[in-house]
């Protein structure tokens, strides 16, 4: 398989999860209607709806907000997409694609609900106090994985295309 192939499938892979996971815990689990389940001590799911950027940041609801925001997120899919087309190593490649996958997943969470579907939330107990990660989906997770095994490709791998 070319990296190329490669990170198309990782993108595919990734989308479709994402989507299917979103899907499945909005209209089938029902999670608005149960509200937090707890699924470990350490893990429960939430329904977080998102209409900033990650980690809540740039909270915005306006529809010149949320255009903004699809507009540069349709931009850097894009460069990320060139750079994909250009990388010769399957690292790079696969993480451009994972990052490419969730990019979009969340962007059609954006365009379909107005905000991103965020249900995954870990947290901890420590003297009674409870702190909590904030909530994430497998988008998330994807590009968080696509940008830390980039770094890893960068430092240790064998030298990759340049990002355009």
């Amino acid at each position: 398989m070319t990296p190329l192939r490669a990170g198309i499938l990782a993108a595919m892979v990734t989308l479709v999860a994402d989507q299917a996971s979103k899907l499945w815990l909005l209209n089938v689990f029902d999670l608005a209607r149960r509200g937090a389940v707890r699924v470990t001590p350490f893990f429960d799911l939430v329904l977080a709806w998102n209409i900033g950027i990650s980690f809540g940041w740039l909270q915005n609801d306006s529809q010149a907000a949320q255009l903004t925001l699809m507009a540069v997120k349709a931009i850097a899919v894009v460069a990320l997409a060139i750079w994909m087309a250009r990388s010769h190593t399957v690292l790079a490649t696969v993480a451009l694609g994972l990052i490419i996958g969730g990019a979009i997943g969340n962007g059609i969470d954006r365009l379909a609900y107005g905000a991103v579907v965020d249900f995954a939330l870990f947290h901890i107990e420590i003297a009674g106090n409870t702190y909590n990660w904030y909530v994430f989906n497998l988008a998330d997770v994807a590009i968080v994985a696509g940008v830390a095994a980039l770094l890893y490709d960068s430092f240790l791998g064998v030298p990759a295309a340049k990002a355009p």
